[in-house]
């Protein structure tokens, strides 16, 4: 199969795109390289540093290329810079999906997986773990922008007859991950605490997250790759119907967080605690359910493992 992986020269996206080459797909990587890495891109990938929100570019690219499919990683994902501008934000997350999605019309792709995101979405949870269909509260400009693409994708399937999977991310880690990148507290605990820093906890630590491994996303990417037409054969209702959770449906508070890390170097570390800052959960853990049952997903790395995978990249790669 030709796939596109937008976003491939960054953190989750590259490791996507070296799944795909394993099994034996052609794939080609637009990224703008605004987070990613030269050094993340899979030599046997064809890489075009390009601007997804770029119209000409990009239909340009899918007329060469021929693509059976899109996957869908292109995104600007900090949270604090999607309050601070809005518009920066759009120009990536709405924007640069709909021209994607035009070329996907013109040249006739009818697969997308679409990457979301599974906590900001939600907003603040009523019960957890929280399953697909719970109301959706995004309190940041980046949460409204994921919700709206899933609308924008839904209104596609209708309309034309794409057939795509929302894959709504947890809070994924593991090697790769740079504070230039998408970069969350366990890998900025990780370089902070190995280079014998203090860290910084906002708020009182007893946020919590749903930490899932890099690994056990890519998973969840090549078995919706696999099950994209089985699961657009039933009739969809909703954008519930077409997203699926990717986490572990456990909570982990960032204080619980930071003793792990205590232990797993085995000494006393060093933490401050700052104002909380705007935009953020105060509580987050992923219903896997549905994932489970259709689409045969189960996270493999522990909490612990991935930890140590992390710290173990983090001490062989220099800061950059």
């Amino acid at each position: 199969m030709k796939i596109l992986v937008t976003g491939g020269a960054g953190f989750i996206g590259s490791h996507v795109v070296d799944a795909y080459i394993a099994q034996g797909h052609t794939v080609t990587v637009i990224d703008n390289l605004s987070t990613g890495y030269r050094e993340f891109l899979n030599p046997k990938a064809r890489f075009y540093q390009v601007d997804i929100a770029d119209r000409a570019a990009v239909r340009e690219i899918f007329a060469r290329e021929g693509f059976d499919l899109v996957n869908h990683h292109a995104a600007q994902v900090d949270v604090r810079l999607s309050v601070a501008d809005p518009l920066k934000d759009a120009h990536t997350n709405i924007l640069g999906l709909l021209t994607v999605l035009e070329a996907c019309r013109e040249f006739s792709v009818k697969r997308f997986i679409f990457i979301s995101s599974g906590g900001v979405i939600y907003g603040e949870p009523q019960r957890l773990p929280v399953p697909e269909d719970a109301p959706k509260k995004p309190i940041s400009p980046y949460g409204v922008a994921k919700l709206a693409s899933e609308f924008y994708l839904f209104s596609a399937k209708q309309t034309w007859g794409l057939e795509y999977i929302a894959l709504r991310y947890a809070n994924v880690y593991g090697p790769r991950q740079t504070p230039k990148s998408e970069a969350n507290v366990i890998s900025t605990f990780a370089r902070q605490l190995l280079q014998g820093e203090a860290v910084t906890i906002f708020g009182d630590g007893h946020q919590t997250r749903d930490f899932v491994f890099v690994s056990d996303v890519v998973a969840a990417n090549l078995v919706a790759t696999e099950r994209i037409e089985e699961i657009n054969r039933a009739s969809a209702y909703s954008i519930d119907d077409l997203a699926f959770n990717v986490g572990t449906g456990q909570e982990t508070s960032v204080n619980e967080l930071f003793e792990r890390f205590e232990r797993a170097l085995n000494k006393k570390c060093d933490a401050r605690y700052a104002p909380p800052r705007p935009g953020e959960l105060q509580r987050n853990a992923l219903d896997i359910t549905k994932a489970q049952k259709l689409l045969g997903f189960v996270p493999k790395v522990s909490l612990e493992e991935g930890l140590r995978i992390t710290m173990d990249w983090v001490r062989a790669t220099p800061p950059s």
